[in-house]
């Protein structure tokens, strides 16, 4: 291959075809030489030097190079690690801008720096047959149509999902395009989804990443893929059409169709690390092009990195060319690729620019002020592994968060273990001890019982232990403090009883999360009953262990969480902006009621003592549909119904006393987790609901009008084992 270049320029970083010829820059401060490399389709190299370099950026344009050209680099420069730097160029280089990654790696000791046995030795293999390689990408996609959703946080539902993990199994998809963005765009996808009332997908990581040598030899793989080594591209093993630039248009024909059907996009990004590990990891991109640049080495001994992520390095948040890096990251699939947010994992990593986590880190200045960047979905996971990682509550004000103390509340309320009361009543109204001080509301919460790393939903109220075996750590990988129950029985039963309970508690859990304050977010397959058969890390299990079996799908199951949706989208008493003001106090006579009120079982009102008292595992909430304090389009108060939630998480029934006030309405019952009162007749105010033990009741003021009725909650109940049925509700005398 002849090639002929001319200057070029620094910018943009990576390969941008202009429709004629393309341009390459690639960063480097310490290096001596650099070689731009492209390959054809038999393998053959061919090499440009790189003259031009302007601010450390070296670059040159090629008139010809087309989309599809692999290419790569080879970077000159010290090979002294113990002053950081790790050059060799006989290990061919991916761009860290490359916007798309062709090939697998070949595990050996050419992509090695160093010889196996003696790591500070220097190893001169040629890495190039044996690495992936970078692919210059068409930028050019039709996107008439497309429009940004912006959907308001108090409006959205998160559906957390794995572009594998989601379609492998699905019936209706066509086999060769299982497991890809075109499986996620086909129309049975998104009309579950549309059925869910999801308004935002939120991807696990799809930058192109790196399948571990460890689980190769195990005969597993990075099934999560929280091992990036591109920020650009996306994996090209979930592209059903090709991998030399075809999974960009791709991904975005994927969001196009998302898009129309009113669901955003959101990435889970992982900036915190990159694939290539610790002293001992191989040489694949950045390590090879300024190792103490772009990586946070120990200050006393630069031939370490300091790991805040468990997984060997951290990306140096110090420098600024690493946080260009970031932020072109973040604009160019804002801007190219069409994506509607993005879910930053561990974020404390990203807010330590020196030791401790800074919550004014420039990191967070740059989103702060950047016009793009800011304007879209940032949520948070706030810890890291390291120091004082732990950081739910303490991000800027523009982020929210993903709310594992919800998680931990929740789940151990619905067990029973004995907690204040009044924890699980902050969770349940949007955490205002969290996120209220720094300027924030409700919506700051991301909510969720489960998520892709610990227990699905039905395991957590199946097993009492987890069960990773297959993963080869002998039972030491995954959480052990997963707050779950098995109700008796460790894994799969024919009791009826058990089963009974474990339908039951998947509904209170489902019914929590979707009647909370804040953002609520499903894991993907919860709504159906999905099952790891009780492994809580299936990091490594790209098979059925993992995917979502569609064909034993809990129909009913699906029907209550798509009718508790519904509940939510229709009534803003559910998803307010603001955090509640009232007091568990009572009110005096013709006074306004308080916006929320909570409620012992006798129907009176919960007094300072009783929240920490250590009776409660059964509470009662009363909404104030007038008082959630908004106005629609023409500036009119909005005015939704009056609920009252009841819950149970008892072993026992209890009696829960309707309470009796100037005015009370009658009640109609609209979920009941228990099926007991399902399509019941009204109560009136001093009624009893007897309510089973771990079960929870919603009531709504009754209307004159009738509504139609939504017989789905009440067919989603039937199934239940042991369930009965009642017709009217017991009267009881009038609380005084």
């Amino acid at each position: 291959m002849a090639l002929h270049s001319w200057p070029g320029s620094a910018y943009p970083l990576g390969a941008t075809f202009d429709g004629s010829g393309t341009n390459f820059a690639l960063f480097s401060e310490a290096a001596d030489r650099v070689e731009l490399c492209f390959f054809d389709d038999r393998g053959t190299e061919t090499r440009l030097d790189l003259d031009e370099v302007d601010g450390y950026v070296w670059h040159a344009y090629v008139p010809n190079i087309q989309p599809g050209q692999r290419y790569g680099y080879r970077v000159h420069g010290p090979q002294d690690p113990a002053s950081g730097h790790r050059f060799n160029p006989s290990k061919l280089l991916l761009d860290p801008y490359a916007k798309a990654v062709d090939g697998e790696i070949t595990w050996g000791q050419s992509v090695y720096g160093y010889t196996f046995g003696d790591p500070d030795s220097r190893n001169d293999d040629d890495s190039a047959a044996d690495m992936v390689k970078g692919v210059v990408v068409n930028p050019f996609f039709d996107w008439s149509g497309d429009r940004r959703l912006r959907t308001p946080y108090s409006e959205t539902v998160i559906y957390e999902a794995h572009v594998r993990g989601l379609t492998q199994r699905h019936p209706e998809i066509p086999p060769e395009m299982r497991g890809t963005y075109s499986a996620l765009a086909h129309p049975a996808i998104i009309e579950h989804l549309s059925k869910l009332g999801v308004t935002a997908i939120e991807l696990m990581p799809v930058h192109q990443f790196v399948d571990d040598a460890v689980l190769q030899e195990k005969g597993l793989s990075n099934y999560w893929g929280y091992n990036t080594i591109s920020f650009f591209a996306p994996h090209s093993a979930y592209a059903a059409t090709g991998r030399r630039g075809e999974q960009v248009q791709e991904f975005k024909g994927m969001v196009r169709s998302l898009h129309a059907a009113g669901i955003e996009v959101i990435l889970d990004v992982v900036y915190n690390h990159t694939a290539e590990g610790n002293d001992l990891g191989p040489t694949l991109s950045m390590r090879g092009i300024d190792n103490a640049a772009y990586y946070k080495l120990d200050e006393d001994d630069p031939r370490r990195y300091t790991d805040y992520t468990g997984t060997g390095n951290s990306l140096n948040v110090r420098n600024p060319h690493s946080l260009q890096l970031i932020m072109d990251s973040l604009r160019y699939w804002i801007l190219e690729m069409h994506v509607d947010g993005f879910r930053f994992d561990l974020a404390s990593a990203l807010a330590r620019e020196f030791y401790e986590v800074d919550r004014l880190a420039t990191f967070f200045d740059l989103v702060q002020q950047d016009p793009v960047v800011s304007q879209v979905k940032l949520i948070a996971e706030p810890w890291d592994v390291g120091p004082g990682g732990y950081q739910v509550g303490n991000f800027p004000p523009q982020w929210t968060e993903w709310n594992g103390k919800y998680r931990d509340t929740v789940r151990d309320f619905w067990r029973g273990e004995p907690q204040a009361l009044g924890e699980f009543a902050s969770r349940l109204t949007g955490s205002a001890d969290l996120y209220e001080h720094s300027g924030r509301r409700p919506v700051a919460s991301v909510n969720f019982v489960t998520a892709h790393d610990g227990f699905t939903l039905r395991d957590l109220v199946s097993y009492a232990e987890k069960h990773n075996e297959a993963n080869g750590e002998e039972g030491r990988d995954g959480a052990d403090d997963n707050r779950s129950s098995n109700f008796g029985v460790e894994g799969p039963t024919d009791d009826p009883a058990v089963l009974t309970l474990r339908a039951r508690q998947q509904r209170n859990f489902i019914a929590t999360l979707l009647l909370s304050q804040g953002v609520p977010m499903l894991l993907h397959g919860d709504e159906i009953g999905r099952t790891q058969g009780g492994n809580n890390n299936g990091y490594a299990q790209d098979n059925e262990t993992t995917w979502v079996d569609w064909d034993a799908a809990d129909r009913p199951l699906l029907e209550f969480t798509a009718a508790l949706s519904r509940l939510r989208r229709e009534h803003p008493t559910f998803r307010r902006r603001r955090f509640f003001e009232g007091r568990p106090v009572a009110r005096e006579a013709g006074a306004p009621l308080a916006d929320i009120a909570w409620l012992r079982p006798d129907g009176t009102l919960m007094r300072p003592d009783d929240w920490d008292s250590g009776f409660g595992r059964a509470v009662g909430v009363f909404l104030n549909g007038a008082g959630i304090q908004e106005r629609d389009r023409r500036g009119e108060p909005i005015r939704d119904s009056h609920f009252i939630v009841l819950f149970n998480a008892g072993d026992d029934i209890i009696d829960f006393h309707i309470p009796v006030v100037e005015h009370s309405p009658d009640w109609d019952v609209v979920i009941d987790t228990a099926g007991v009162w399902a399509d019941s007749h009204v109560f009136a105010p001093g009624s009893v609901v007897r309510l089973e033990a771990k079960a929870l009741v919603v009531l709504r003021e009754h209307a004159d009008a009738p509504e139609p009725t939504d017989h789905s909650v009440a067919a989603s109940l039937s199934t239940l084992a042991g369930a009965r049925r009642t017709g009217h509700a017991p009267q009881a005398e009038m609380t005084r």
